[in-house]
């Protein structure tokens, strides 16, 4: 029976109950040592009762490098269940767990499985996990666990974490937390005098004082005491651990236990603590080579300190482990891996586990302990392990006799650590591996991944001196790896708007007389074309950027993912929407159907990018909600921001003024091109959208309306808006300045929404005699495809002009076109201007009130998402693969979105015509 916790009962009794009902939670139980952690989740454990099946797991400190061990203690008892996942789930989870070698897959797709699994095991019986000292987790297992975590909702599944308070703290964000403190005076009393109930008065108070409420510490601290100190007949403090925290006291306690052991006891719990498994037989087998049996294990068992059980080794508390192995001298302890090393040579499945106690045995440089950690790397690479790599290869590093080796394997370690997320572990291996490396591939390694870590931090002008720098570094000894690196440069520069060092970068490749020019071709005409952007006159370096492209199309499409997604970046810049979008949707089916989770926020960020363009601002919401929600549970800052600036500009499509300006804040500090250029056309659209052109003037002019940020593709998405501003504030030089830079871009973009758009701004600058023609001009190409909302608000500018003029027949016939379209975008600002003109021009009945008429207006995005594709025929499990969330939550969204529909069935469902307006028709 637990003593005085009665609110953290309640908030497991509450997650118990919402998993019964079909819902379901998770918890991070926090404290110090001993605090009671445990024992909450015995409490958890007991209240399931049979009723729910209950997983238990736990991190071990000695297996934290060990890719996905924590994961495969949890799942131990369900692993026959995997088969029955979608195949590429399966074999992911598979590959992590060890038992399909070989196989690699997206590290985020373990977590994804891990949440289909549990929701699978869920359909039985509701599902309680148990995972204890969460702060002892490999990276990968807190990873793919926290992954799975996040996403639960309608499962009947509960996830509760237990895990220190300190500086191993368990980072568990978006989990609930739960603080546990020590427990009151009179909880502490009750417990300490029903475990020790013989303590003279004086006694009992002295202990309550030095415990703090630390149940462990009143449970162990009684056991330090003589028999004179329990009668008050000596003083306590005698023991020496007056002021210490009370995890050190029991640690004392502990110590002082283990040393009343005979020699051989304490070697068999050394062998013990030094292994990560427990195994019964690697330990006793060790042993054996140290000397010593199982008689000496008997004695450890019976002193209270381990106990043995399903052919493991357990001990009472993590604190005995860490008092075993630190209370031992260094010799005794390099013995027990070397006997530990020993044992599991040439064992399958524990190649990893022998390669890290013969490190640990190791006492100075050794190669052959070296090799063997890099290939323990290796296998943890395939298995998604990107931190143990780190560790390993870091490891493997400080025993390398050779500086070469060692400087190559310190660049693994760094860019192994960088690919896990950890970039200030990064930074430092980075750092340490510089002055040891010498060759132009392993520079250009390091290079990239110094690059990476700094592109993390936001420093693009950093990443881009990397590149340039070691390329030119190289250029003598590896002419090849250095235009690739020159290459890889364009990224970080053109992030930054830094047009310059991109102009110097293209101007350095081009005096190059390369003997690999017919390889590197397609990446010198990209530099060169790059180049052309950033110059005087850039709109001429679309016509080779475009050129490349076609180029590449016409050759094939490249075979890596991220090289297609490149593409399809470049496919937006030359502001060719439908085939970016027709590239991006591709890209994303693809990596859907492949489980590629870590490339997919990218992927939806060009989807919905391409969508908003093409007027699909119902799915351009959807795909970047999705991508947002990826990109934030799998730590891509770079690319949630660039999802956050597409909502902010459909928010200012919609006029949503609280929204759009609560999005762009959560981006202000964002300057790039792509994400601070969209946040400030976004503002400016929402500004003209409701009347306030001087105030967007304002912001274009401080984020240099003519400066660098103009000589890209993004002057068709912003200055048409500031053409129409200026006029509106009678500010016609710069009206002018700006309309002469759209006609120029509009000319070198081969879409006819651009010369459309050009043409509309040249209306609004030109003579009542010319306006009228460009007019008509433009919407005449409108009218061949693209971009709907510029349609519209061509047919608004074109319908004022016509009323202003009093010819209202002709001004009605345009303005209730733009309205209808408007509408269908949910532009209500837009909609609200057309309307007035409407009645203006005297049309009596406006479609008041019509946005809200479409039912489709009623689901969320989330919604919309799901019933499309339940449409198609897709099952939950299909639909649940590709939206990385558990079947059981793609029936509970089903569930609220069919009465909306007024449907009760899929069979319903893929009876309606879902369009894009919102509206249904059967």
């Amino acid at each position: 029976m637990l003593i005085g916790r009665i609110k953290e009962q309640a908030a497991i009794d509450g997650l118990l109950a919402t998993a019964r009902a079909g819902k379901s939670g998770s918890l991070v139980l926090r404290g110090e040592a001993g605090i009671g952690k445990s024992a909450l989740l015995d409490y958890a454990a007991e209240a399931a009762g049979e009723e729910m099946r209950v997983l238990r797991g736990a991190g071990f400190e000695p297996e934290i490098e060990l890719p996905f061990a924590g994961l495969h203690l949890l799942l131990r008892g369900a692993v026959d269940t995997i088969d029955v996942l979608p195949a590429a789930q399966a074999r992911a989870l598979r590959g992590a767990l060890g038992m399909e070698p070989g196989f690699s897959g997206d590290r985020f797709l373990v977590g994804l499985a891990l949440l289909t699994l549990l929701a699978d095991l869920a359909e039985r019986r509701p599902l309680l996990c148990l995972v204890d000292d969460a702060q002892w987790l490999d990276h990968a297992s807190a990873e793919a666990l926290l992954f799975a975590a996040r996403r639960l909702e309608a499962e009947g599944v509960v996830l509760i974490f237990a895990a220190r308070e300190d500086e191993h703290a368990f980072p568990a964000a978006g989990v609930p937390d739960l603080h546990l403190t020590g427990l009151d005076t009179s909880c502490a009393a009750e417990l300490l005098a029903t475990y020790a109930g013989d303590l003279a008065p004086r006694a009992r108070e002295r202990l309550l004082r030095e415990a703090h409420g630390n149940p462990l510490a009143l449970l162990e601290l009684p056991a330090l005491l003589t028999a004179a100190q329990s009668a008050d007949e000596s003083p306590i403090h005698a023991f020496g651990i007056g002021s210490c925290p009370a995890p050190g006291r029991v640690h004392h306690a502990f110590r002082d236990r283990i040393a009343r052991l005979p020699e051989a006891a304490r070697t068999v719990l050394l062998v013990a603590a030094a292994d990560d498994t427990g195994a019964l037989d690697v330990v006793l087998t060790a042993a054996r080579k140290l000397g010593v049996d199982l008689a000496d294990l008997d004695t450890a068992e019976a002193a209270g300190l381990v106990h043995v059980g399903d052919g493991r080794v357990f001990f009472r508390h993590p604190l005995v482990r860490s008092a075993v192995y630190h209370l031992t001298s260094l010799m005794r302890r390099l013995a027990a891996h070397r006997a530990l090393a020993e044992t599991l040579a040439g064992r399958p499945g524990d190649v990893d586990r022998w390669a890290w106690h013969l490190a640990a045995a190791a006492t100075g440089p050794d190669e052959e302990s070296a090799a063997a950690l890099e290939r323990s790397a290796e296998h943890a690479r395939a298995r998604g392990g990107h931190a143990a790599v780190a560790a390993a290869c870091e490891r493997a590093a400080q025993l390398s006799p050779d500086p070469r080796e060692r400087g190559r394997r310190l660049t693994l370690a760094a860019a192994a650590a960088a690919e896990a997320g950890l970039y200030e572990r990064a930074c430092e291996l980075a750092d340490q591996a510089a002055s040891d490396v010498a060759d132009p591939k392993v520079l250009a390694y390091l290079a990239r991944t110094r690059a990476m870590i700094a592109m993390a931090h936001g420093e693009v002008e950093t990443a881009h001196a990397l590149l340039t720098g070691t390329a030119e570094a190289i250029i003598g000894q590896a002419e090849d790896v250095a235009i690739a690196l020159f290459f890889e440069a364009l990224t970080p520069a053109w992030i930054g708007s830094n047009y310059a060092a991109l102009a110097r970068t293209a101007t350095r490749v081009s005096e190059l007389h390369s003997t690999k020019a017919g390889q590197l071709q397609p990446m010198t005409r990209v530099l060169a074309g790059m180049g052309g952007l950033a110059g005087e006159e850039p709109p001429g370096g679309l016509a080779w950027l475009r050129d490349m492209i076609e180029g590449l199309r016409d050759r094939s499409e490249p075979a890596e993912l991220q090289e297609r997604a490149q593409l399809a970046i470049w496919d937006l810049v030359i502001g060719d929407d439908t085939l970016a979008h027709e590239r991006a949707v591709a890209i994303e089916r693809q990596c859907r159907a492949q489980g590629a989770i870590g490339l997919l926020p990218l992927a939806l960020a060009l989807v919905a990018r391409s969508q908003m363009f093409l007027g699909m601002h119902r799915e351009a919401l959807a795909s970047a909600e999705e991508g947002l929600r990826i990109a934030r549970d799998t730590e891509q800052g770079y690319y949630a921001a660039l999802l956050v600036g597409v909502l902010t500009y459909l928010a200012a499509i919609e006029g949503d003024e609280e929204r759009c300006l609560k999005l762009a804040e959560q981006i202000a500090d964002v300057h790039d091109a792509a994400t601070g250029g969209m946040r400030c056309v976004s503002l400016n659209l929402l500004d003209l959208s409701l009347g306030r052109p001087e105030t967007a003037l304002r912001r274009a002019e401080e984020f240099g309306a003519f400066g660098p940020a103009a000589r890209t593709v993004m002057v068709m998405h912003r200055m048409p808006d500031l053409v129409e501003a200026a006029v509106r504030a009678d500010r016609n030089d710069f009206a002018v300045a700006a309309s002469e830079r759209v006609q120029v871009w509009a000319a070198q973009t081969p879409s006819p929404w651009a010369d459309a758009v050009a043409l509309r701004c040249r209306a609004l600058l030109a003579s009542d005699e010319d306006a009228e023609r460009y007019y008509e001009q433009a919407l005449h190409l409108h009218l061949r495809g693209g971009r709907l909302f510029e349609r519209a608000r061509t047919e608004l500018l074109y319908g004022e002009w016509l009323r202003r003029l009093r010819r209202r027949a002709d001004a009605r016939h345009q303005l209730r076109s733009a309205l209808d379209i408007f509408e269908r975008l949910g532009s209500r600002p837009w909609a609200d201007r057309a309307r007035a003109e409407l009645r203006a021009a005297g049309e009596r009945q406006t479609g008041e009130g019509r946005l809200s008429e479409g039912v489709l207006d009623r689901l969320t995005s989330q919604e919309l998402q799901i019933i499309r594709m339940a449409a198609t025929g897709l099952s939950n499990r299909e639909i649940a693969a590709q939206l990385f969330l558990s079947p059981r939550t793609i029936g509970y969204h089903l569930y609220k979105a069919y009465p909306k529909l007024g449907v009760a069935s899929r069979a319903e469902l893929a009876r309606l015509d879902l369009d894009e307006g919102g509206h249904l028709t059967g």
